[in-house]
Order: structure tokens, then sequence, then C-alpha cells
């Protein structure tokens, strides 16, 4: 029973964003030192990240289903853990997306995004990391900060990503792949900024 009782919600939202952050950087690996030939393994690979990463939401919702007076709102821990959850999904739907549609070459403004998604995320889990103690925290408001800036910065890497591709590709199924792979770009750098967002509303709603 004192399992129970230790169980730290902060904690386990660290962890649980910590594997956005290790998809990330898989990720901008693969695609910096793409090889179209171990694609499909490079898939299982960040799968088994997403995976362990619902096992760790699992626990959290097992946990609050016990829970007599956890210390925020039931809510707000659901839909938390669902946002951060959304981001690990996001990044794994980027590379789901290459393999799916048999790219061979990495365009290399792709990566920009990619070491971009990586910030997002670090930022994303500095703000986590605060988050237990928002009420004296003195870095929480300057992460959230950051994350709705490097958001920004994904909207403005996804318009001239797509603009350009507009403009220099003629080959229609390649406009039609590269136009997907770059709005699942940039629903990373969005589910990053819900998850910062909503951390923002927790902590006016419980100041």
């Amino acid at each position: 029973m004192a399992k129970d009782r230790d169980f730290n919600y902060f904690k386990a939202f660290v962890d649980l964003s910590g594997f956005s952050l290790k998809a990330a950087e898989i990720l901008n690996t693969i695609l910096h030192s793409y090889d179209p030939n171990t694609i499909e393994q490079k898939v299982k690979e960040m799968h088994e990240i997403e995976h362990a990463a619902d096992l760790e939401r699992h626990e959290i919702m097992n946990r609050l289903v016990k829970e007599f007076l956890p210390p925020i709102e039931r809510e707000d821990i659901i839909s938390l853990a669902d946002n951060i959850d959304d981001v690990i999904d996001s990044i794994e739907d980027v590379l789901i997306g290459v393999d799916i549609f048999n790219v061979q070459t990495i365009r290399p403004e792709i990566i920009k995004f990619t070491e971009l998604i990586m910030d997002c995320c670090k930022s994303m889990n500095a703000a986590l990391g605060e988050f237990e103690g928002f009420k004296r925290s003195k870095t929480l408001h300057a992460a959230i900060i950051e994350v709705n800036r490097l958001e920004e910065e994904g909207d403005k890497l996804y318009m001239d990503g797509v603009r350009s591709l507009y403009r220099s590709e003629k080959d229609a199924i390649q406009l039609s792949v590269w136009t997907e792979i770059y709005r699942r770009l940039e629903k990373c750098c969005d589910n990053c900024e819900e998850v910062a967002n909503n951390i923002e509303n927790i902590v006016m709603k419980n100041s």
C-alpha cells in the first residue's frame, strides 16, 4: 500500500515525456543518415519506444483509478498524460510515413525540422520537470514560452518548406508524399505546444 501512496504523478509525466525526447532523437538520427534499406527495422525500433510509452501511460491511469485524492484534478492528469502520449505517437507517425510512402532520399531541409522537434521535446520535458514545484518555480514559465516559440518556428518551417516544395517539385507523387510528411512534422510541434498549454492551464487553476 505504501507504494501506491508514494506514486508521484509529476515524476510519471517527466518519465513519459522522456520517451518523446528519445523518439525525437532517434527520428533525427535515422533521417540524418537515411538508409531506405533499413527503414522497416527502424520503424520497429521506434514502435518499441511508443509501446513502452503506452505502458507508462497505462500505469498512470491504473494508479489514478485507485487514487483517493490525486495532487491535481483527475481530468487534468488524464488530459496531460494523453497530450504527452500524442507527442510520441506523432513522432512515430513521421517515420511510418517515410516508410509507407517508400521515401528513398531525405530532403535536406527536413533535418532542420527533426532538430526543432528535438528542441521542442527538450523544452517540454524541462517544463514538466518544473511542474511539481510550479508555485515556487522560477523557470517553468520560461520553458512554456520556449515551447510556444519553437512551435511558431515549426509553423514557419512548414510554410517555407511546402512553399518551396510546390515551386520546385514537378512530380505529383513527390508533392503528395512530402506535403504529408511536412504535415506530420508540424503536428509533432503542435502536440508539444498542447502539452505546454495544458501545463499552463493546470497551473492557473491551482494557483
